[in-house]
């Protein structure tokens, strides 16, 4: 049976280099989240856990999907080509399937009613103004009362309690069918798990029209249906594999304070009101490994899910602009707080660069806010070759344009909240940087902004000069 585990994906990011084992002890109440950011931030790797002061028997991991290459040995493809890979799995969906109770290592150990207490698991308190400590990488799965349709997706959940956290949800699809139960008086069965291969985490932060079932999204990243076990105590199922799940229900008539929180911009969310989860029944391995996701500023395992998420629609978004355009490659910064989008094309007419930058702007997401346009000899990863970019090939009058009054990210405070709504609902300005070289049928205009490279430098092996 081939394996859908978080712990194998785990051992494959060691194995690789891309994964530091700490057996000195760390607190996720205090200094967890120091070392695992700065783990990635300075080192580039993802941090595993062993050692937790206060959860015995507790593992933990954090920035496991920071970056594409950490993806890629998640997904099992190459990083160079992980866009169309990805694109082309996601053209079909694979259904889920069922198994029972004894293939489901995630129900290995149950504790239900008061036995429950959540205060087991290794929450982070993870920057420095945050409310408390948080699950963040939680994936709530829902079923909608009338139809039946599953739904997955990604929440933050500030800990109350032995068996109440927070639940924030979006004006999107969780708040829909939430809705409905609230209407009916009572509350939403929610079963939020934690610890899943990478292709179930993406399919939860997946951007997909109503009723379809991200959890098939899943399958087709991993070529097969994710299996599923049905919950002890409400009527949902779940990864078979997955290390934790929360069985329980959100509620229709409270409220709690919750936030501040460090969110995916880098800057915090301001204290709120909540709707709250409360946990009738709690399943896990023997053995659990916690994901203690890091949210807050970059760069972190959230920007590095969303900005993949970002890029590989906005690809798709630019498929059908103009008949089809030179599109090399597409980059959601994480650095930047995923508000700002870089598009290497090689432009055939003057305005093309323009058309596409407000098709990037246009897509399924409203993070970025900014688009730049680079030219085919840019690295669209490469800040630095961005910038240079910027300076030396754009003439701010002609080259930048402003597209104010636009809908923006619910999460970027600078822009106003809408009179009247709440900070989901933000006004903004939309911008776009063309820092592409004039059109490939103007040679000699291009020439004029060519880099000014050393000699030789594509046939140069460094290597082969190095002591």
């Amino acid at each position: 049976m081939p394996d859908q585990s978080f712990r194998t994906f785990i051992k494959n990011l060691e194995q690789q280099g891309e994964l530091i084992n700490f057996t000195k002890q760390v607190d996720p109440a205090t200094d967890m989240a120091a070392v695992e950011w700065k783990t990635f931030n300075e080192l580039g790797k993802a941090s595993l856990f062993s050692n937790l002061k206060g959860h015995e028997n507790w593992q933990a991991v954090s920035e496991i999907l920071a970056d594409r290459k950490k993806w890629a040995i998640g997904l099992g493809v190459n990083e160079d080509d992980i866009l169309e890979e990805m694109s082309d799995r996601l053209k079909n969906t694979v259904k889920t399937v069922d198994v029972d109770a004894d293939n489901a290592p995630v129900q290995e150990v149950v504790f239900e009613g008061d036995d429950v207490n959540i205060l087991d698991v290794p929450a982070m308190m993870t920057s420095e103004e945050d409310g408390g400590r948080y699950f963040a990488s939680g994936m709530a799965i829902v079923k909608d009362p009338e139809t039946g349709i599953r739904n997955m997706s990604v929440h933050r959940q500030m800990v109350l309690n032995e068996r109440e956290t927070g639940f924030i949800m979006v004006p999107r699809q969780a708040k829909r069918i939430y809705d409905k139960y609230a209407a009916e008086g009572r509350g939403m069965p929610v079963a939020m798990v934690y610890g899943a291969h990478p292709a179930i985490f993406y399919g939860a932060g997946f951007t997909t029209s109503f009723g379809k079932d991200e959890l098939e999204v899943a399958g087709s990243l991993m070529g097969e249906g994710v299996r599923m076990v049905k919950c002890k105590t409400i009527d949902l199922e779940v990864p078979a594999e997955a290390e934790l799940v929360l069985e329980g229900e959100v509620l229709f008539d409270r409220m709690e304070p919750e936030g501040p929180f460090g969110e995916i911009p880098g800057t915090y969310a301001e204290a709120t009101q909540s709707h709250v989860f409360r946990v009738n029944c709690m399943t896990r391995r023997k053995d659990p490994i916690f994901y203690a996701v890091h949210c807050g500023y970059p760069t972190t395992d959230t920007q590095g899910t969303m900005a993949l998420g970002i890029e590989i629609a906005t690809k798709e978004q630019l498929r059908n602009v103009e008949g089809g355009l030179d599109l090399l490659d597409v980059r959601c910064h994480p650095s930047a707080g995923m508000m700002m989008v870089v598009l290497k094309i090689r432009p055939r007419v003057e305005g093309q660069a323009k058309t596409a930058l407000m098709a990037a702007l246009s897509g399924a997401y409203l993070h970025p806010k900014l688009a730049i346009a680079v030219d085919d000899d840019i690295d669209a990863n490469d800040l630095r070759q961005i910038m240079w970019s910027m300076t030396t090939r754009v003439h701010a009058e002609r080259d930048i344009v402003m597209i104010p009054n636009t809908r923006v990210f619910a999460l970027d405070n600078v822009s106003p909240v809408v009179p009247g709504q709440n900070s989901f609902h933000r006004i903004g300005t939309k911008w776009l940087i063309d820092a592409t070289k004039p059109a490939i049928t103007q040679v000699k205009e291009r020439e004029r902004f060519e880099r000014a490279m050393p000699r030789n430098f594509d046939k140069v092996d460094l290597d082969e000069f190095l002591p």
